[in-house]
């Protein structure tokens, strides 16, 4: 094999790999979403690096702020799923290196009480900074903010407190 043929061999599994990538991160991350859905947050939270930080939106609720490092991001996601929040990964896009990608998940989610009533609905873009594998900052654009705050107020009728309150 000449230079110009390995270049172009390399060139072409390169374009491949590519192409591929975030087929391979959406199955992972719909597979890890099906777990969290279940109430098994471990394989999202196993996603993070020690020190990722997720920033939420600020306001009168259980999920606001910053959290910073993996045992703040548990317990937010302890709190998605004692919400019996579900969520879908509608749709993502990824952009730069593999070792150091950029991701913006567009996510729903929805709330229902123990009567099956919807306590909640929203639409999210999630946009997410990977280094090597792991995520390492994560931030949550929210359609309606405010819906969160009336889950809230649902979730404190029925009695369901935040994680550590």
């Amino acid at each position: 094999m000449n230079v110009r043929s390995s270049f172009l061999a390399g060139a072409g599994a390169a374009i491949a790999v590519r192409a591929l990538m975030p087929r391979l991160l959406l199955l992972k991350f719909r597979r890890d979403l099906r777990s969290l859905n279940a109430g098994d947050f471990g394989p999202l939270l196993g996603s993070y690096a020690e020190g990722a930080v997720l920033r939420f939106n600020p306001g009168p609720h259980r999920w606001a702020g910053e959290h910073r490092g993996r045992p703040a991001i548990e317990r937010f996601l302890a709190d998605f799923t004692a919400a019996g929040l579900q969520g879908e990964i509608r749709e993502l896009w990824t952009a730069g290196p593999p070792w150091a990608l950029t991701l913006i998940v567009r996510f729903d989610d929805h709330a229902n009480g123990p009567d099956g009533e919807n306590l909640y609905s929203n639409r999210v873009a999630i946009v997410l900074r990977t280094r090597w594998g792991k995520v390492v900052e994560q931030e949550d654009f929210y359609e309606d903010t405010g819906r969160i705050e009336v889950l809230e107020q649902h979730l404190t009728r029925l009695g369901i407190r935040p994680i550590g309150a």
